[in-house]
C-alpha cells in the first residue's frame, strides 16, 4: 500500500479558502525564521497564510493488522452507531484510536482522534508527528496546526459537520475537551460509546489472539532472563532492565516492522512486594527475599503480562506456607475459567476457598482481567474482570488472567506479597493457558 510523497500540504476544508496550498520548502522557510531574519523582521508575524490544518501523506502504510481486520472492526462499530443513532463517533482515546485505526499516539499534552462515520475512517494528529500517523494507520489523516489555539476541533468539524449526534467516550473525553466539542461541532445529542466500543473490544479475534499468543511467550523470555539476573547483591532496577532488554529484543526479532514502545519490568523484592503495582527501585537483593517477577511485553498497544512470587536462595517456612496455598488458589481459579460462568460467579468460588483456610482477608484486589489494547495507562475493559461486581458471562474468544494475590503485613510470619499471573483463552469447552513459565516453589526459589 505505498504512497507516493505529497510535496505540497492542500488547505482541507477550509470555508473560506479550499485551494490554498503551500510547498514544504517554503513552510521550512518560515518556520526557520530565515526569510524574516534576512529583513531584520524576526519581531514581525510572517505573512503567509498559514494552514489550520492540512494532509501530509508519505512512505508506505504499515499496519498490525491486515486492512480486513479493521474493516471488520469499523463494520461492527457502525452497526452499533446506526443502532443508537449516532451519525459520527469521536474517538479520543489512545485504546479506541488504536483498535479501529491502528495508529497508537503519543499525546504529550496534545488532543489527537479518531473520526468515524458511515462512510469514513480518519485519525486527526499533531503537526508534530508528520506523516507517521498516517503510514500506522488504516485510513484517512488530517494534521491540524498549533499556529492557532483549538485547530484539533477545527479539523474534526470538517469531517462531522454541525449539528449531528455525535459518539463520544464519556470515560476518557475531559470536562475542558467536552466544552470545546460542544463549541465546534454543536452537536444535536451526544452518545457515550465507551461502554459499546469496550464490549466489541472484549471479544477478541482470531488475528488478535494469534498475536496474545506470542505476546505471552515474550513475558515467558523476560521471565527467563530475570531468573538468570537474580543473586543477592543485585538491585531491583539491575534484574528489571535484564527482562526489559530481553523482551524487546525478543519483539523486535518476530515483528520488524512493527514500533516499539512501552515494554515494562516491575521486579520487586521484600516490602515492595506488597503492592501489584509497585514501581522498581534500588533496593539491593539479600538471600531469603521474596521477590515478585513482572513482565509486560507492548506489542502494537497490545498488553500481556507474566507474574510470579519468587524467593532468593531459601524460604522461611512460615511463607512457604502461604505461597503453596496461593498456588492452590490460582489452580483452583484457574479450573473454573470456562464458557457460561459469570465473573462474579468465579470471584465467589476463590473468596471461599480462601475464606475455608483463613486468608481472605489478605486479598486485595480482583482476581483478574480482560487483555487486548490496554496498558497501565489506557484501555482498561473494566467489564471483564473477576470482582464482585462484574456479572459478565464468559464466552468463547475472550481472553482473561487468574491471578490471585495475598499481601500479608510485615511483622508477621510470612510477610510480603505473594501472586501468580496466567494468561488463558477462553474456548468453547473450557479455557487454554497460554502461559509457559512455571510457577511455585519447586522452579522459584533461586539458588
Amino acid at each position: 500500500m505505498a504512497s507516493p510523497a505529497l510535496w505540497c500540504i492542500p488547505y482541507f476544508h477550509n470555508p473560506e479558502r479550499r485551494d490554498f496550498s503551500l510547498p514544504l520548502s517554503r513552510l521550512g522557510e518560515f518556520c526557520n525564521g530565515s526569510h524574516n531574519a534576512q529583513r531584520g523582521m524576526l519581531s514581525k508575524e510572517p505573512s503567509m497564510d498559514r494552514p489550520k490544518f492540512y494532509r501530509f501523506h508519505q512512505g508506505e502504510k504499515t499496519l498490525p493488522f491486515p486492512s480486513q481486520e479493521y474493516d471488520d472492526r469499523l463494520s461492527r462499530l457502525r452497526a452499533d452507531m446506526q443502532s443508537a443513532g449516532v451519525e459520527a463517533c469521536v474517538f479520543t482515546s489512545m485504546h479506541n484510536i488504536a483498535y479501529y485505526s491502528g495508529f497508537l499516539y503519543c499525546a504529550f499534552g496534545r488532543p489527537y482522534g479518531l473520526v468515524v462515520t458511515p462512510t469514513d475512517s480518519i485519525t486527526i494528529s499533531a503537526g508534530i508527528d508528520a506523516a507517521q500517523p498516517w503510514r500506522r494507520s488504516l485510513g484517512d489523516n488530517i494534521t491540524y496546526t498549533d499556529w492557532q489555539r483549538d485547530n484539533y476541533w477545527r479539523a474534526v468539524v470538517s469531517v462531522t459537520g454541525q449539528g449531528k449526534t455525535i459518539g463520544y467516550e464519556a470515560d476518557h473525553l475531559t470536562l475542558t475537551q467536552s466544552t470545546l466539542m460542544d463549541a465546534f461541532l454543536s452537536p444535536k445529542s451526544t452518545v457515550d460509546m465507551a461502554p459499546i466500543t469496550m464490549r466489541q473490544r472484549m471479544h477478541k479475534s482470531p488475528l488478535e489472539i494469534a498475536l496474545i499468543r506470542q505476546c505471552a511467550q515474550v513475558a515467558d523470555v523476560g521471565g527467563y532472563a530475570i531468573k538468570d539476573a537474580i543473586k543477592p547483591g543485585v538491585r531491583e532496577i539491575d534484574v528489571a532492565m535484564a527482562g526489559r532488554d530481553a523482551m524487546e529484543l525478543e519483539i523486535a526479532k518476530r515483528f520488524p516492522q512493527a514500533e516499539y514502545r512501552d515494554t515494562w519490568v516491575w521486579f520487586q523484592s521484600g516490602i515492595n512486594t506488597d503492592g501489584a503495582h509497585n514501581p522498581v527501585t534500588g533496593r539491593v537483593l539479600a538471600g531469603g527475599d521474596i521477590l515478585s517477577l513482572n513482565t509486560f511485553p507492548m506489542i502494537s498497544g497490545y498488553y500481556t503480562a507474566l507474574e510470579r512470587t519468587m524467593f532468593v536462595q531459601t524460604v522461611d517456612p512460615a511463607s512457604l506456607k502461604i505461597w503453596q496455598a496461593n498456588v492452590a488458589a490460582h489452580e483452583y481459579g484457574m479450573s473454573l475459567l470456562k464458557p457460561g460462568v459469570s465473573c462474579a460467579q468465579v470471584t465467589k468460588a476463590i473468596n471461599h476457598f480462601l475464606e475455608d483456610r483463613d486468608l481472605l482477608q489478605y486479598r486485595t484486589f480482583g482476581y483478574g482481567h480482560s487483555f487486548g489494547i490496554l496498558s497501565h495507562y489506557y484501555g482498561r475493559e473494566a467489564g471483564l474482570e473477576l470482582r464482585e461486581d462484574i456479572d459478565t458471562v464468559l464466552e468463547p474468544g475472550m481472553v482473561i488472567s487468574m491471578e490471585p494475590m495475598l499481601t500479608v503485613p510485615e511483622g508477621q510470619p510470612g510477610a510480603g506479597g505473594y501472586r501468580e499471573h496466567d494468561i488463558l483463552i477462553i474456548t468453547q469447552d473450557g479455557s487454554e493457558n497460554i502461559t509457559g513459565y512455571p510457577y511455585g516453589p519447586d522452579f522459584n526459589v533461586v539458588t
